[in-house]
């Protein structure tokens, strides 16, 4: 999923909690669930480089669904850093939208809350049939083995992006395949005066998304194979300090970047002011900012040794936004027909370019606007090597937890303090004890 996501553990807490009491209707009023069947109301995550761009694209479609339904769409873009809270809430009040986003790795949580419908099999045959979607983007719904919570909408993975001139500069002629790699480039590229590695220390998102995959890299889990939290696992606790001393120990990562919050990293990236960025489809955000396509390349994630495919060579999560429908919903035909209306082959075309993400409906695949370049490289990771973040119930608060760990643990890089095993090991059992009771 795309951008900050931080969200508070007590809520989380409280709307598992309440879970079984979110049944109640919504209203035209309050921005919830309507009656009329003329009206729905649709929460959007930001995927755009800012809420009017995801505006620009969205609004053109809703009015194409109302053309062909007569089913007005009242959008409301939410910025990361609001969502999942508000989603929580309207799950313990019963007042939501009808329909909404949602990061993939948040479905096992709000599947858990009670709150969203479950696609069992008549409601997929609503929207054309469980096998239009990919095996794996369908694994980022829900819990395995019960019906998803959530329909894949975009998928996406992180890339290595890189600054041609930069590396020409340095003398450098391809991009890193290994860490190892990287930071003898970054010597090369600070020599020239640049910053090497943009990274987001702050964003609680960016944060677990790549200490999931450096923890993936090492052989190791953050949960038991029965659902149990494992942060202070020694394979945990080494991925995570291998993470952070790219900062405090290998210098390719700015101290001033362990303060960087939503999208800082991809605008330094985007002026030419770091050589490297580690983001998952950004062409469609550099882009919005004024980069060319022909003044970067696109590379795999590095892994620790060899060419990223199965098992420790993973170099991304199976990043997406779900789309998903409030059970309480009054216009459940309605829903899904918007539902199936964003998930058409046509829409997933528009939708997945302008994002520049990759459509997780098979036939919409095969359009050649994602046989470019750049998607070639996000379509293999999505195929070979990318793995999917827990399904677990307590995947949200595990998002924030352990991302704000790492978020403590930037800071102390950035201010000299030393980043040492002892310390890695002591943030994450902090986060560990902050998980709720099983």
């Amino acid at each position: 999923m795309r951008r900050i996501r931080a969200a508070a553990v007590g809520a989380v807490t409280l709307s598992l909690a309440l879970a079984a009491t979110a049944c109640g209707g919504g209203s035209s009023t309050d921005g919830g669930s309507n009656d009329s069947p003329k009206t729905l109301t649709y929460w959007a995550s930001n995927q755009g480089a800012s809420v009017a761009v995801d505006k620009k694209v969205l609004q053109p479609e809703l009015d194409k669904f109302e053309k062909q339904t007569g089913i007005k769409v009242k959008l409301e873009v939410v910025p990361w850093s609001d969502l999942l809270n508000r989603i929580l809430t309207a799950t313990t009040s019963g007042q939501g939208p009808d329909v909404l986003n949602i990061g993939n790795s948040w479905s096992a949580s709000l599947q858990a809350t009670g709150g969203l419908l479950s696609w069992d099999e008549k409601n997929f045959a609503r929207i054309g049939g469980k096998e239009r979607f990919s095996e794996t983007a369908l694994g980022s719904t829900g819990v395995q083995g019960k019906d998803p919570a959530a329909i894949p909408l975009y998928s996406m993975a992180y890339a290595l992006y890189y600054n041609k001139k930069i590396f020409a500069d340095a003398g450098i002629s391809k991009p890193p395949a290994t860490w190892d790699e990287l930071v003898a480039d970054g010597k090369k590229i600070r020599a020239k005066g640049k910053s090497v590695l943009g990274a987001e220390g702050s964003n609680v998102s960016e944060n677990i998304h790549h200490v999931f995959v450096f923890a993936k890299q090492h052989g190791a889990d953050f949960f038991t194979a029965d659902g149990k939290p494992d942060f202070t696992n020694p394979k945990v606790v080494e991925a995570v300090k291998s993470y952070v001393d790219l900062m405090a120990e290998d210098k390719v990562i700015p101290a001033g970047d362990a303060e960087y919050a939503q999208n800082q990293s991809v605008s330094d990236f985007a002026k030419g002011k770091q050589a490297m960025l580690l983001w998952q489809s950004a062409a469609a955000n550099l882009k919005s900012q004024g980069m060319s396509e022909d003044a970067y390349g696109v590379a795999p994630v590095p892994v620790i040794s060899g060419t990223p495919g199965p098992g420790t060579q993973v170099n991304s999560a199976f990043m997406g936004i779900n789309i998903a429908v409030f059970k309480n919903t009054h216009n459940l035909d309605g829903a899904t027909k918007f539902v199936k209306f964003m998930t058409s082959d046509a829409e997933q075309k528009v939708l997945n370019t302008a994002y520049s993400s990759i459509p997780p409906v098979r036939t919409a695949q095969d359009d050649p606007a994602f046989n470019t370049p750049a998607t070639a490289v996000l379509k293999d990771t999505l195929a070979k090597s990318a793995a999917v973040l827990p399904q677990v119930p307590s995947e949200s608060q595990f998002e924030t937890v352990v991302g704000t760990a790492v978020k403590e643990l930037f800071a102390d890089a950035a201010a000299g303090r030393a980043v040492t095993t002892d310390s890695v090991k002591a943030k994450l059992e902090k986060a560990q004890q902050q998980m709720p009771a099983a």
